[in-house]
């Protein structure tokens, strides 16, 4: 957030998309309390803020069209997406990119997890069978029977941050349900894909998250979000 030149929703915008790029609780520029606020409270008024925000552009823009619409995001953003889909059916694809899908697998496999997990969502690793369940609770993939938006999963092999197993984990949970997924791993990169990885695989990202957005989507026009 702020004034920093970001690629992506400029190339997302020069295809025709009206892009949304909500800054819900837990983000920055609004104080400590807001930052705080997502902490123990993850999928919760986080996920309001960004449906408040598509409900204010939708209300803003009437070009718009409620019945298109696109959901997308890496890491947190990825979480949320993952959380979004197994939460709501208004968007009609979403593509999920470097993202945690399970809290309990996350706790132990991801770099950070044994300590972030508890600073986060304030669970212990006691193996106290209610530790278990709030960390279940607050994971995308204990939803995934609500899921059936169309999903695009994609994951970096070397992500030590949000390894792929998350990925594949939300992946195979979509594929259970019958929902309409893809997955697509990116060999040689991390979780910094995005931002610093080969030039090549951000180029197929970028082509591959735009085409699976017109894949399910009934026209090619302008005006999307």
């Amino acid at each position: 957030y702020g004034y920093t030149f970001f690629h992506e929703m400029q190339f997302l915008a020069a295809q025709g998309y009206g892009v949304i790029c909500p800054n819900p609780r837990g983000g920055l520029g609004y104080g400590e309390a807001f930052t705080a606020a997502v902490i123990k409270h993850y999928g919760q008024g986080d996920y309001e803020d960004c449906m408040a925000s598509v409900d204010e552009a939708l209300k803003l823009d009437t070009t718009i069209d409620p019945d298109r619409l696109y959901v997308a995001g890496g890491s947190y953003g990825g979480f949320m997406t993952n959380w979004i889909v197994t939460h709501t059916h208004r968007f009609k694809a979403a593509v999920t990119q470097r993202s945690i899908a399970n809290w309990l697998s996350m706790y132990g496999t991801s770099d950070i997890g044994y300590f972030f997990t508890p600073w986060e969502l304030e669970g212990k690793w006691t193996g106290d069978l209610s530790d278990v369940k709030s960390l279940w609770d607050f994971s995308p993939l204990a939803h995934i029977d609500f899921a059936q938006t169309p999903t695009l999963v994609m994951h970096s092999e070397n992500d030590q941050r949000c390894p792929i197993g998350q990925g594949e984990e939300f992946y195979i949970g979509l594929k259970l349900h019958g929902v309409d997924t893809k997955f697509m791993r990116f060999p040689n990169a991390t979780h910094e894909l995005s931002r610093s990885g080969l030039p090549n695989l951000r180029l197929a990202r970028l082509a591959a998250l735009v085409d699976w957005f017109k894949t399910h989507s009934a026209t090619e026009e302008s005006h999307q979000a």
